[in-house]
């Protein structure tokens, strides 16, 4: 029987059942469904900046921008010597973006695109997919300034898919494919908002929600 066809639904059920795509190179064809024994996330009460973070993002004069540049964001991504980003994903996280799934957040230093990330969304559940950076800290910001957002639209479960010494170093750590199947079933069982009514992440008010360790 032949597979069913890639596409923005299917991706859909896959980020449902706690599966995600990944290809083994840019220019790899091939995709590949991942469905790690132990996975990465962030507890969003768990989440801590350093205190030097705090004063680069207190004194920062980067712009945060949302959705702004999706593409522009996944390229950023994808922006280097080895990546799972090949074309065929690039066109259905594009499609996602579309359907309203998938979301960037932006690191902007006037009009240029710094430092990003990208991620789907489902439920209250936010699939963190990649991040990047082309200025000291702009991943880090961009991070601090993303999972504030989550926190304020009502998210529960912030998906790193593994874990990094980087994650680690800001609160993420590592649960089994168990115990992240129990948080992936409550959080789809709600709703959440990316753009939450109201909400404006002003630079010392994200710098103040956040714990901080020395």
């Amino acid at each position: 029987m032949k597979p069913p066809e890639l596409s923005p639904r299917l991706l859909l059920r896959a980020y449902a059942l706690g599966i995600f795509p990944m290809a083994e190179s840019r220019d790899d064809p091939a995709i590949h469904w991942i469905d790690p024994k132990w996975r990465g996330i962030i507890p969003l009460d768990g989440f801590r900046i350093s205190r030097s973070l705090g004063r680069r993002i207190r004194r920062m004069d980067w712009r945060i921008s949302v959705d702004e540049d999706f593409a522009g964001t996944v390229e950023g991504c994808a922006d280097r010597d080895e990546t799972w980003i090949n074309s065929t994903i690039f066109r259905l996280y594009i499609a996602l973006h579309a359907l309203g799934h998938a979301h960037s957040l932006e690191v902007r230093e006037g009009d240029t695109l710094v430092g990003g990330v990208y991620g789907v969304t489902l439920g209250r559940a936010f699939f963190g997919e990649s991040m990047f950076s082309r200025r000291t800290d702009a991943s880090k910001v961009a991070l601090a300034f993303l999972i504030d957002r989550l926190r304020a639209g009502g998210f529960t479960l912030f998906d790193t898919q593994f874990l990094t010494p980087h994650l680690a170093s800001m609160g993420a750590v590592e649960i089994s494919r168990a115990d992240y199947q129990d948080r992936l079933a409550e959080a789809l069982t709600g709703t959440a908002e990316f753009e939450p009514p109201g909400y404006w992440p002003d630079p010392a008010s994200v710098v103040q929600r956040s714990s901080q360790t020395s």
